[in-house]
């Protein structure tokens, strides 16, 4: 029988931290999405001027999040379980890469917490991976 992308199971089960995980990257990518649109000051340094080419890419930032947030939170209503588990790993490898630029940049206060959620991310990965 041939195996179908997407599942719309109710049988599919996740576990419940793998959920809250994704409604916890949905929710953050979401929140980073509007901060980008309505207020992309908070994105930069202090003092640092929000130029038009700045702006074009917080609208960038605002289309990926947002795109994001939305395959995650459809994917986790569906049950889509190896869909879900490649968005959530590109959610961590997303997060990875923010920290590898937050060392880059030295912005060591948030470097733990980005990290951090790159883990919680892969775990909840492999996690739906080992079923």
């Amino acid at each position: 029988m041939p195996q179908t992308l997407i599942s719309n199971s109710k049988s599919v089960t996740l576990p419940w931290w793998v959920s809250a995980i994704v409604l916890l990257a949905a929710l953050l990518l979401t929140a980073g999405a509007i901060i980008a649109l309505v207020h992309p000051a908070m994105l930069v340094s202090p003092g640092a001027a929000i130029t038009p080419a700045t702006r074009v890419y917080a609208d960038y930032l605002f289309s990926r999040n947002l795109a994001l947030a939305i395959a995650l939170a459809a994917l986790l209503l569906v049950r889509a379980r190896t869909p879900l588990r490649t968005m959530i790993a590109l959610a961590a490898l997303i997060q990875l890469l923010d920290g590898i630029m937050d060392v880059v940049e030295a912005r060591w206060a948030i470097v733990p917490g980005v990290l951090l959620l790159a883990a919680i991310f892969l775990a909840a990965a492999l996690r739906l991976r080992r079923e």
